[in-house]
């Protein structure tokens, strides 16, 4: 019998720098017309919360960032970064 343990997987995704980012634009003008002058870039991104069992962290790091590569990021226009927590 395994002994798995529970984690959480916090994944932000967001677009390359050098990719312009048109809904980001669209949020900021409104933001701009509601009277918040003061935001002066936006982005967009996305965020998932994954839980998943393993046996240890470095194992289900491995997996999460399969998951990334595989379906979550398009790696040509989007970076990710994420973190994990047991329990």
């Amino acid at each position: 019998m395994t002994n798995h343990k529970k984690f959480k997987a916090n994944v932000k995704v967001g677009l390359k720098t050098s990719v312009l980012d048109p809904q980001g634009k669209t949020v900021l003008a409104a933001l701009h017309s509601l009277g918040f002058n003061e935001a002066k870039d936006l982005r967009v991104g996305k965020y998932f919360e994954v839980v998943l069992e393993g046996n240890d962290r470095q194992s289900v790091e491995t997996r999460v960032r399969q998951f990334c590569e595989k379906l979550l990021v398009n790696p040509v226009i989007e970076h990710y970064s994420f973190e994990v927590q047991e329990g």
